[in-house]
């Protein structure tokens, strides 16, 4: 028998081991929260009234946070808008806003609450991680003073931020993150002066933070990612569901996998306004994901994630996105093209004729490449074969490459490119690739009824999007998603100047 001198060593060591072993590994939550939306009015309404608000909210979340804490998670996400909604103007959003400072101030909102002014919500999130030793991610408003000496500060007087804020396991507020891209409609915020990338380390690996729209963008996405070299993405999001390439599980999952990291997504559930979608998505696909549009409920999502993806095994292979299909002349056959619109974009068209083929449509410096065969060939089903290379976006314009073999909603070819979530065609392979001027491309496969399909598919590291058995269910899309940020128009901000 070891005395006890030896034996302490060997503990430490074998405490110290079980830690490293823990750390690999990390369970982590996302919860799609119902909002409970204020009334709409242009004019704010009193303090106590916008806190009441907030709080019915926090009790929901409260509640969703001490549910993954009991089943072991060690962080959970809430979603972008949700303790206060969406239904906003400049002046009518001032009384839900708090002062929320940079996270060097190591400052515990749940045991010195009144340190920087009044912050109850700062207080209650704080305290929800604190009590339920669980890291917390929300979504809240920052303002910030400012006067005439500042030539971009507003008439008011204030800066407005829709801002990201995570506490940790102690309460401590250790990130806090101002959304740098804001969609069309939130004119109540102000963008930041400078894009940020914010990153915080755990025991179970690098984190990065960002916000809804910002994940299309350069700034903050793929710098906190190439640059930062983050682990994690946390992605508070109010997204609208827009098919054929935007629904948020076909996205978000596609850009995880093609960033190589975990995005832990967590939207607000609003089917008013097409608002569902969350997940827990890694470079090899959804861990579990969510997508309801027929009922208001709102949904927890835990699952155990590699701390360190890039350590895996099963990490993904460097993919060079134009291998193949720069190596290939067009492939030759009925190859008519048409124009038709996916939004407001003009996409390149050509119309699959036959069960099975080979296909090349072409638009500016794109050319898109298909081999296909179908298993199951409905009549009055039409599958396209699509290409866009061109700007996209109204206030912000933005650069994609888009490749899709793509359902049409009739058999009338003007309706090509709109919205359709049900089909009945499965196809026993297909191979998708394109001539893309970016490495960063985001392969989607969507199946009926907007559904996922992990594991049916696989990336080749020459580029090809390929099906591996077939597809198990009715397919609505497969998409080659790419994004040449080089080529995007200035942020707004510095177009202001």
């Amino acid at each position: 028998m070891l005395p006890s001198q030896a034996l302490l060593p060997a503990v430490v060591f074998a405490l110290a081991a079980l830690q490293a072993l823990a750390s690999d590994t990390f369970l982590a939550a996302v919860y799609e929260h119902a909002v409970i939306l204020p009334d709409p009015t242009e004019e704010p309404v009193p303090h106590s009234q916008a806190l009441a608000l907030m709080n019915k909210n926090m009790d929901v979340l409260e509640g969703a946070i001490k549910e993954a804490a009991q089943q072991g998670a060690h962080i959970i996400v809430t979603p972008e808008d949700g303790i206060y909604g969406w239904r906003f103007t400049r002046e009518s959003i001032y009384p839900y806003l708090e002062d929320i400072p940079d996270p060097v101030v190591n400052w515990i909102p749940c045991t010195d609450p009144s340190r920087f002014g009044p912050a109850p919500v700062q207080e209650r999130l704080s305290c929800m991680a604190r009590n339920n030793s669980i890291y917390v991610v929300a979504n809240i408003g920052d303002k910030k003073p400012c006067d005439s000496s500042d030539p971009r500060c507003p008439g008011d007087g204030r800066y407005q931020y829709n801002t990201d804020v995570v506490f940790d396991t102690q309460g401590k507020l250790v990130a806090r993150y101002h959304k740098y891209n804001l969609f069309r409609g939130e004119t109540q915020f102000n963008y930041p002066k400078e894009p940020e990338a914010v990153t915080f380390e755990t025991p179970f690996g690098k984190f990065g933070i960002f916000t809804c729209f910002d994940i299309l963008f350069y700034e903050p996405a793929v710098v906190l990612v190439s640059r930062m070299q983050v682990d994690t993405v946390l992605f508070p999001t109010a997204w609208m569901n827009v098919l054929p390439f935007l629904t948020a599980i076909e996205f978000h999952s596609a850009w995880a996998m093609g960033m190589g990291v975990n995005l832990l997504s967590a939207n607000t559930h609003n089917t008013s306004v097409a608002m569902t979608g969350s997940g827990l998505f890694t470079p090899e696909g959804p861990a579990t994901y969510h997508y309801d549009s027929a009922t208001e409920e709102g949904r927890l999502l835990l699952a155990e994630l590699s701390a360190q993806p890039r350590l895996s095994p099963t990490y993904p292979p460097a993919i060079n996105w134009s291998s193949y299909a720069t190596s290939i002349k067009k492939f030759p056959g009925e190859n008519d093209t048409f124009s038709g619109a996916v939004r407001r974009d003009i996409f390149t068209f050509s119309k699959l004729r036959h069960k099975d083929g080979n296909y090349t449509v072409c638009q500016g410096d794109l050319c898109c490449h298909l081999v296909y065969e179908m298993s199951n060939k409905s009549k009055d089903e039409v599958y396209v074969l699509g290409a866009f290379d061109g700007l996209h976006g109204s206030l912000i314009k933005y650069h994609w490459q888009i490749c899709t073999l793509l359902k049409c909603p009739s058999t009338n070819l003007s309706s090509c490119g709109q919205p359709v979530e049900t089909a009945q065609t499965r196809f026993e392979m297909f191979s998708l690739s394109g001539t893309f001027g970016t490495s960063h491309v985001f392969p989607e496969v969507l199946y009926s009824g907007v559904q996922l399909a992990p594991g049916e598919f696989q990336v080749l590291r020459d580029g090809r999007l390929k099906s591996k058995h077939g597809t198990s269910k009715p397919l609505i899309t497969a998409t080659l998603f790419g994004r040449l940020y080089e080529k995007d128009q200035p942020h707004p901000l510095r177009t202001s100047l």
